[in-house]
């Protein structure tokens, strides 16, 4: 994905630049406020950090001329604190504030977080097998990344295979021993589904969803496991 970056500050700029790229993003670089309108007709941008105080075009005024035209999200960055220049910034049309100094961490945070929103709505978006978007819940097998209510949720590749086969057929129940096999790749014996319960179990524990009421994976005794529609 490409990233545009409008600071005058070099360094802000530079290190914004080395966290993005860092997290497999391009990155079109500005010092200044200028050329970029007429550069856009050339880029495709998914998403843009804007300094609020740059010479001669300033962010507030670069973001209602991008508004105008393009609709990727907009982050200000600035130095301006007052609760009025936010304002002024999220009625021009910007996504999100932060101000400086921030922790380069929190930045790319926000960035990954505006990008999964809009391309999950952007109509330019086209259908991937590879990725089960319902309930609040977003997974993806090209990135082995699994979310819950936009909070990522780190998981062991065992605990993402077993999410993946249950949300991938969801609304079924999925036997133990197909799970088993689906997932370990091996033969099933019936001390396996005492794996299966553990491996269960702890990925309860990370959606923080109640074990004897669970709200995500349901418990088929005698069965096997499923994750309602």
């Amino acid at each position: 994905m490409n990233i545009l970056i409008a600071d005058d500050e070099k360094e802000i700029a530079n290190l914004i630049e080395i966290y993005l790229k860092n997290e497999g993003y391009n990155v079109y670089k500005y010092y200044s406020g200028e050329n970029i309108l007429n550069d856009l007709k050339n880029i495709d941008i998914d998403l843009a950090i804007l300094d609020v105080m740059m010479p001669n075009v300033d962010g507030f005024s670069l973001c209602k001329k991008l508004r105008q035209s393009y609709n990727f999200p907009i982050i200000f960055v600035t130095a301006k604190i007052e609760d009025i220049d936010k304002i002024n910034g999220l009625t021009l049309g910007a996504d999100d504030y932060i101000t400086k100094p921030f922790q380069p961490l929190e930045l790319v945070a926000r960035v990954k977080a505006h990008l999964r929103r809009y391309t999950k709505y952007n109509k330019k978006e086209t259908h991937d097998e590879n990725i089960i978007d319902f309930r609040n819940i977003e997974i993806n097998k090209n990135s082995h990344e699994f979310y819950l209510n936009s909070k990522l949720i780190n998981l062991t590749p065992i605990e993402f295979e077993i999410l993946w086969v249950l949300c991938k057929n969801r609304g079924n129940v999925v036997k133990t021993d197909d799970l088993f096999i689906n997932v370990w790749k091996e033969k099933y014996y019936e001390k396996d589904n005492n794996t299966v319960m553990v491996h269960i179990r702890h990925i309860r524990e990370k959606l923080n969803d109640n074990t004897k009421n669970p709200k995500y994976i349901k418990t088929v005794w005698g069965v096997g496991y499923k994750i309602e529609k």
